[in-house]
């Protein structure tokens, strides 16, 4: 299909695969053969749910890049890649959950083809979806083959989005806003906590006019009460009650990217340490928004947050962010940079990230958080307009 139903412009992939070359000279790599399902479609386009079998994208340091998975994936690169039919290849079925033959023999036959029996080959090492038996099985048929551990090596290019990358996020960033706005909304005691996660669920789907929602690459988080306590929990049957928190960890989704946003409620008359934590919160977050200048470091943000928090006496520890954009599950997040007082990652314009100070204390929890923009000039840009505060419903 070529260019036809790719997201993007030929200009716009052009500047990544020529970024992404530059990084693969630099680290000595002849070939790279990428797995991350998120780098598959920042460098080509595909866009399928079939990242639970092993696929990738070939890029040679000329030419275009390959697109190599199942074969009847194949049908999916065809209708979603913006290179040339030529570009896909598929292997057979037979290679699927086998335990006599393993799909890398079939990569490593193509790569073999292609001449790059002896050539210093860049894989994701660290990575969701790349598993030791495949590296194990790449390596036993490439045996003249160097292979580099290429982890993170394109997700490093992705940092600085371009102005067709921004316009998709504020796109994801309107669908948070209202994904937000409908769960403070809807929230009361009695409501049982799946049906208002449901109705989440289908209006970030549902999107705003014609940005229709994609699939958040993490499901919403929305604990309760002890529960809350834990950051990465998702929801249950049980009833809303008065007396309890709940936070909202959400992101609206265009066309595969993010804008995380997330906010509490407190059912009741809020407890006075949970609204003076809430308060801290919001006063670490323009601290660290004013410190999210182009020039700065990483750590400038998280330094300025804990500044304000440790005030009141909340001493965090951890990340308080890390960048987003374009991604898959299980996590939306672009595993580069970490916004934490050891991260000396200079910040520029064009960087998005979800600027995310949660508070996960004894017995409770409470986030405040923002999708943020650096920009040429001044702090940074947050994408959606919620009010930063515990919401209370008494």
């Amino acid at each position: 299909m070529g260019l036809e139903n790719a997201p993007f412009s030929k200009t716009e992939y052009d500047r990544r695969i020529a970024k992404t070359r530059k990084a693969m000279l630099s680290d000595g790599v002849d070939l790279l053969f990428v797995t991350d399902p998120s780098n598959q479609a920042w460098l080509t386009g595909y866009d399928g749910w079939s990242f639970y079998v092993h696929q990738g994208v070939i890029l040679p340091m000329e030419g275009d890049p390959i697109w190599w998975g199942r074969i009847q994936d194949a049908n999916g690169a065809l209708r979603t890649v913006w290179m040339d039919d030529d570009k896909v290849l598929g292997y057979a079925d037979t290679y699927i959950q086998s335990t006599t033959c393993h799909p890398m023999e079939d990569l490593a036959q193509h790569l073999h083809m292609m001449g790059y029996s002896t050539s210093r080959i860049g894989v994701e090492m660290e990575n969701y979806y790349y598993s030791a038996k495949a590296h194990a099985v790449l390596v036993s048929k490439l045996p003249n083959a160097q292979m580099i551990d290429a982890t993170a090596l394109v997700n490093w290019q992705r940092g600085v989005k371009s102005a067709e990358e921004l316009e998709f996020i504020r796109k994801a960033a309107s669908i948070s806003e209202r994904i937000t706005g409908i769960a403070l909304q809807k929230a009361e005691p009695g409501l049982r906590k799946n049906e208002l996660v449901a109705d989440i669920c289908h209006a970030g789907i549902m999107g705003i006019g014609e940005n229709w929602g994609d699939y958040p690459a993490i499901v919403p988080l929305t604990p309760s009460g002890i529960d809350a306590a834990a950051p990465h929990l998702t929801w249950n049957g049980n009833q809303m009650e008065t007396g309890e928190i709940t936070f909202f960890e959400l992101s609206g989704c265009y066309r595969r990217y993010h804008a995380p946003l997330c906010r509490s409620i407190f059912l009741g008359k809020p407890p006075q340490l949970m609204s003076d934590a809430s308060a801290a919160l919001a006063e670490g977050l323009e601290a660290g928004l004013e410190a999210a200048k182009a020039g700065n470091r990483a750590c400038d943000i998280a330094n300025a947050l804990n500044t304000a928090l440790a005030k009141v006496g909340i001493d965090r520890g951890g990340r308080c962010g890390y960048p987003i954009g374009l991604s898959y599950p299980p996590d939306w997040g672009e595993r580069t940079v970490s916004l934490r007082p050891t991260d000396e990652t200079l910040l520029l314009p064009g960087m998005t990230f979800h600027f995310m100070p949660g508070l996960w204390m004894d017995g409770w929890g409470l986030e405040t958080t923002e999708t943020i923009l650096i920009t040429e000039t001044g702090p940074a840009e947050a994408l959606c307009n919620v009010e930063r505060k515990l919401f209370v419903k008494d």
